[in-house]
């Protein structure tokens, strides 16, 4: 029987390479894999035009496809996308802003959505921790310095009392908050003045490795961005197909975790960074020797917080479920 033809899409990952290189085959599939400038375009494409059998996609854009009944796309319990997200708040020096209180009442910016991935988390974990409301703020939404289509082919829900504003396409959120027409920013993304050393910029948290080290410690969450889906007439008529995409994920996964790992020996030296070595170690003594770990059961508490804060945050009309969007077949992994 001739393999079963399949279009994966997804951005470049050393976790995906052995994928794309063919170091890893998935069993009994014949893939075409494909990417794109931003991952953003390969959401687009996935949920406009069902461009692909299997694609990367955020978790706030997938779970924005539950807003009229079951999503046409069901995750696998594949993450390729995950980063702490204290780091992911940016603030105007000028603002008043001195630590997470002081947010209240300020004007601030976020990338792309309301909700947008990195938005939902820092916005959850603000709420956990320091009682922030996204109520109490103005927020203007739009993108920074590289060229971004608007996302418009998911729902974009605002909930009652939460003053949105949608930028023009030319408006560079980054720019807005070094010149203070903003507080504070909310972005996946670095902008352009906080990388260039602006003193009129920085983070709320400014030494956010140690803080984003104590929440893991605390909570034994390492934030998720990105899941994998399938569609769901692919999960329900071949699941054994399915199942075989997600084998091959983790094992291309575990080849990338390998090389680091054995090349510690070595101090790393393939990649262009001082003191690889010893992070790669620190990281392994805070978050174990698989530190991206798949599968359910290891994610348990990172997903559930997602599911959590888009409801609280008014994105889902309720709060779904692991079994709702996970594939049955895979919710033992």
């Amino acid at each position: 029987m001739a393999d079963r033809k399949l279009d994966i899409a997804f951005a470049t990952y050393d976790r995906t390479q052995a994928l794309v290189d063919g170091t890893v085959r998935i069993d009994g599939v014949d893939a075409a894999f494909h990417s794109a400038r931003i991952v953003p375009e390969i959401f687009g494409a996935m949920i406009r035009g069902r461009a692909y059998d299997v694609s990367e996609l955020g978790w706030t854009y997938y779970l924005r496809t539950f807003a009229d009944g079951p999503s046409p796309f069901v995750a696998i319990p594949v993450f390729l996308n995950r980063a702490f997200r204290h780091s992911a708040i940016y603030l105007n020096r000028a603002s008043g802003i001195a630590r997470p209180e002081d947010l209240t009442g300020k004007r601030i910016g976020e990338l792309a959505l309301y909700g947008h991935d990195a938005g939902v988390m820092p916005k959850g974990i603000l709420s956990d921790d320091y009682g922030f409301r996204p109520e109490r703020n103005r927020w203007i939404v739009g993108g920074i310095d590289f060229p971004m289509d608007p996302v418009d082919f998911v729902a974009r829900p605002v909930p009652a009392g939460v003053e949105v504003e949608y930028a023009a396409k030319d408006v560079d959120l980054g720019e807005m908050l070094d010149s203070g027409e903003i507080d504070a920013l909310i972005s996946a993304d670095i902008p352009r003045c906080v990388l260039e050393g602006s003193p009129r910029v920085g983070w709320l948290f400014e030494d956010y490795t140690t803080v984003e080290r104590d929440y893991h410690r605390r909570t034994g969450i390492f934030p998720i961005m990105h899941t994998v889906v399938v569609t769901r007439d692919l999960a329900e008529q071949e699941p054994d197909v399915v199942k075989a995409v997600y084998r091959g994920f983790c094992a291309a996964k575990d080849r990338a975790i390998e090389r680091y790992v054995k090349d510690m020996t070595f101090n790393n030296g393939t990649i262009m960074l001082p003191w690889m070595t010893k992070l790669i170690a620190d990281d392994r003594a805070l978050l174990g020797d698989d530190w991206w770990p798949y599968g359910v059961a290891a994610n348990r508490a990172a997903v559930d917080a997602v599911l959590r804060y888009h409801y609280e945050q008014g994105l889902t009309a309720r709060r779904l479920t692991l079994d709702e969007v996970f594939m049955a077949g895979l919710l033992d992994t």
